[in-house]
């Protein structure tokens, strides 16, 4: 994110980590407080590996952060925390990052799709 804002790429990678509740109930989770896979996943009802599936989504988008240490009895134990962020979004927001977007404009095919039309 700059400081006029982030990028379109930035603000789509944001809001599409933030566009699913379990994630958001994540997010809010972590704000108290570090947790750990096991730990998080008991609190929150869910799988492990589906936790797991949606803390990728958001450490990609740069939401959460890992760090990996051993407990006293020597397992290995990912503890995850939530990143300082705020995000501003108003039109305003939405108009600056539109022209940054890669993604392709309306009528012309992504790359790779040149000679696919449906």
């Amino acid at each position: 994110m700059t400081v006029t804002g982030p990028s379109g790429d930035e603000l789509l990678r944001l809001l599409g980590a933030l566009a699913n509740p379990h994630r958001l109930r994540i997010v809010a989770a972590l704000r108290a407080e570090r947790a750990y896979v096991s730990q998080l996943a008991r609190e929150l009802g869910i799988s492990r590996a589906l936790l797991q599936l949606h803390l990728r989504k958001l450490e990609a988008a740069g939401l959460v952060s890992a760090t990996l240490e051993l407990s006293e009895d020597g397992k290995a134990m990912k503890f995850y925390e939530v990143k300082p962020f705020v995000l501003e979004l108003s039109p305003d927001t939405i108009a600056a990052a539109a022209p940054t977007l890669s993604t392709p404009t309306p009528g012309t095919p992504p790359a790779g799709d040149e000679g696919e039309r449906p």
